[in-house]
């Protein structure tokens, strides 16, 4: 990356022209990809490349979410259970979770926290 060269300094502000501001930009995404990668291979190296990489949803399956299919349904889907088997692990009743994968309702915290339990994802996994 070349020099940077602020146009302009005060104690609070600096500007920068917008090509310098760009390659900035840049870089920062750049190195933040790269940690992202490293964390990645040495999470491999330390569980097993199967093991690290069991939570990864198949593309088809992000292109579903992508358009707006419930997470919670993909997810169950890629678990392997049943609507009836999730609802009673999570301690909801079926009608409810049909509704949250239909997504006629958005599902409670508490019940999203449940589900993503048994489902072994983040609660934010299962945010629309």
């Amino acid at each position: 990356m070349g020099e940077i060269k602020p146009l302009a300094e005060t104690s609070e502000t600096v500007t920068l022209s917008r090509a310098d501001f760009d390659r900035l930009i840049t870089t920062m995404e750049d190195a933040i990809d790269l940690a992202a990668v490293r964390s990645q291979e040495e999470r491999e190296a330390r569980d097993g490349k199967a093991a690290a990489r069991a939570d990864y949803l198949p593309v088809d399956l992000v292109e579903r979410m992508l358009a707006g299919e419930s997470p919670v349904r993909i997810w169950r889907e890629q678990r392997g259970l049943t609507g009836r088997d999730l609802a009673a692990s999570a301690g909801v009743s079926a009608a409810y979770l049909s509704e949250i994968e239909a997504r006629k309702k958005p599902g409670s915290v508490v019940a999203l926290m449940a589900l993503a339990k048994v489902l072994r994802v983040s609660v934010e996994d299962l945010a629309p």
